[in-house]
């Protein structure tokens, strides 16, 4: 981090995003003196195999700077048996928000959480450490892409209610910094999904995004999942602003303010409102980090967005804006710099040296943006209207279809077909350098690796390849919790949107299935033997009552 960045973080966050500690072992016999509400639920998150961060907000009834609670933790959900508590301070400094992190505590166990104010008490939550040892099954659920004026969070409730899930991983854009005028916000009115007018710009300052997390939590299906489940969470773009990069954003502009100020400011709003336990401190950008499940299971969380991201190239800076020609030798050059990347240097030594000491039978990467090689049709980027994509990307599909069924195809059909790019630069695809390195080091580890991703709204299963083609690993993405997907860009109905997944595959050589439409979640379990993945649709976010309608799995052998 240059030292403007950190001077301009620390500065506003420093020590007031502190997280008080628990032990197990120690019940304290004071009671709460202050009167509070807990308004926005609890939560627990980074388990680890003997401890975990629990959170709530607790409001002073009568405005006060601070708020004495009690927070206790049992093996039993009447608290019969209480394993720890003690007195920890909500204080106006950090919005009210508590954060507690329990130590102490056994492996693979399943404890309950509550707090307590001198008038009320919250609801109880139910969290898990991680197993530490002789680890037969893990199951994470995977989330992404969360966007309050498109919808209700009908994939979180859904989950909530699944048993099977263990551990709950958000990849990111947990919230959207967007305005209530803008991107989404079609059907907001009519659902009572909008923005307060306090709330309704875009956000820049702490307590623009303080006041955004606390509209998304209250959901219900997002409070349901957060009482049940523990979260390991990493951010995305959104959280601060569209397309972040390590000093600046697509979406500020010069008289928007100082970046840096407006970055630190969602940073400390993230460490408030979220379960996380900041490895580097609060005062770090550095949220990459690490979560063994005994000998099955090492998961790394990473960040793509924020820390180190060179910013993104765009095809539109590459053509002549006379003549429209695009120039192809200047972007090549500029895509193939060897300093473009997008971990930096620090995060991925740090990944190469602990997948190289990990012990873990599976290796999995939480992070936000497709790593595979999505090539598509070039043709589409020369002026073929977005309404009529779908209908080419078919023509085509159609024609590699003939091809590979041994018919004769024309010279312009073998001409359309042989021209790809990567559709989205804002992905791996726009980082090649960096994702053969990447991708080199996953080859030589000699073990089974998952790259799980979110960012794109839509499910993808893709085969990792090195550029010589040797197939090194397997990425799974997660569809949209809410946010719009390709079905909304191209205008797509549900019919043409299942026939373009169905196309694409065919098209894009390390493409197994996408799904471009539906909202949803996916899973993965692991077990020594395989990987099971499966990603869960929901039939509607325009209402809370939501049933799953269909899903697709696929297993990978370890």
């Amino acid at each position: 981090m240059d030292r403007r960045s950190f001077i301009k973080l620390s500065s506003i966050t420093g020590a007031s995003v502190a997280i008080a500690t628990g032990l197990a072992g120690c019940v304290s016999t004071k009671k709460p003196q202050d009167s509070a509400s807990f308004t926005h639920g609890i939560a627990s998150g980074d388990p680890l195999h003997n401890s975990v961060i629990l959170w709530t907000r607790a409001l002073p009834d009568k405005k006060a700077a601070n708020a004495n609670i009690l927070w206790e933790v049992s093996t039993s959900k009447d608290f019969s048996t209480l394993v720890a508590s003690d007195i920890a301070q909500a204080q106006q400094s950090r919005d009210y928000t508590v954060k507690v992190d329990v130590s102490g505590l056994n492996p693979a166990t399943r404890y309950y959480y509550r707090f307590k104010s001198a008038n009320s008490m919250s609801e109880v939550g139910t969290t898990l450490t991680l197993p530490k040892e002789n680890v037969s099954q893990v199951t994470f659920g995977v989330f992404s892409c969360s966007n309050y004026p498109a919808g209700f969070f009908t994939p979180y409730a859904d989950a909530a209610s699944q048993q099977n899930i263990d551990f709950v991983l958000h990849l990111g854009d947990y919230i959207y910094e967007y305005d209530g005028e803008g991107y989404a916000t079609e059907h907001a009115k009519e659902l009572g999904r909008t923005f307060a007018e306090d709330n309704d710009t875009e956000l820049y300052t702490l307590e623009d995004y303080r006041k955004r997390y606390a509209l998304y939590r209250t959901d219900q299906g997002l409070l349901d999942l957060h009482r049940a489940k523990p979260f390991i969470v990493v951010w995305d773009d959104h959280e601060i602003t569209n397309d972040t990069y390590k000093d600046g954003a697509e979406n500020h502009q010069e008289d928007e303010g100082d970046f840096y100020a407006r970055r630190a400011a969602a940073v400390q709003a993230y460490y408030e409102w979220l379960p996380i336990r900041p490895t580097f401190g609060e005062s770090r950008l550095e949220i990459y980090r690490q979560f063994t499940f005994g000998d099955l299971v090492d998961l790394y969380m990473l960040d793509t967005r924020v820390l180190a991201r060179d910013k993104q190239l765009a095809y539109s800076d590459f053509r002549d804006p006379d003549t429209k020609a695009f120039d192809l030798p200047g972007f090549t050059k500029a895509i193939s710099a060897p300093e473009r990347g997008l971990l930096g240097d620090a995060q991925r030594t740090w990944l190469n040296t602990a997948m190289n000491d990990s012990k873990a039978k599976w290796q999995v990467l939480g992070q936000q943006l497709l790593i595979g090689r999505m090539m598509f049709p070039a043709s589409i980027f020369n002026g073929v209207p977005f309404e009529k994509i779908p209908a080419h990307v078919h023509a085509l599909a159609n024609s590699k279809r003939r091809k590979l069924a041994g018919e004769t195809i024309s010279a312009q059909e073998e001409k359309l077909l042989a021209a790809a790019m990567p559709y989205n630069l804002d992905a791996w695809d726009g980082y090649p350098v960096e994702r053969e390195q990447l991708l080199t080091a996953v080859q030589q580890l000699n073990k089974p690796v998952i790259a799980l991703a979110g960012d794109t709204h839509n499910a993808w299963h893709n085969t990792l390849t090195l550029q010589d083609g040797t197939a090194v690993a397997t990425e799974l993405a997660t569809s949209s919790v809410s946010s719009p997907g390709m079905e909304h860009y191209l205008k797509m109905d549900a019919d043409t949107a299942s026939t373009m997944a169905e196309d694409l595959p065919v098209l894009i050589d390390d493409l197994a299935y996408c799904n471009l439409h539906q909202r949803g979640y996916l899973t993965v379990s692991f077990t020594e033997k395989q990987a099971v993945a499966t990603w869960r649709y929901v039939d509607t976010i325009k209402s809370m009552s939501a049933s799953a309608v269909n899903s697709h799995e696929f297993v990978i052998e370890g």
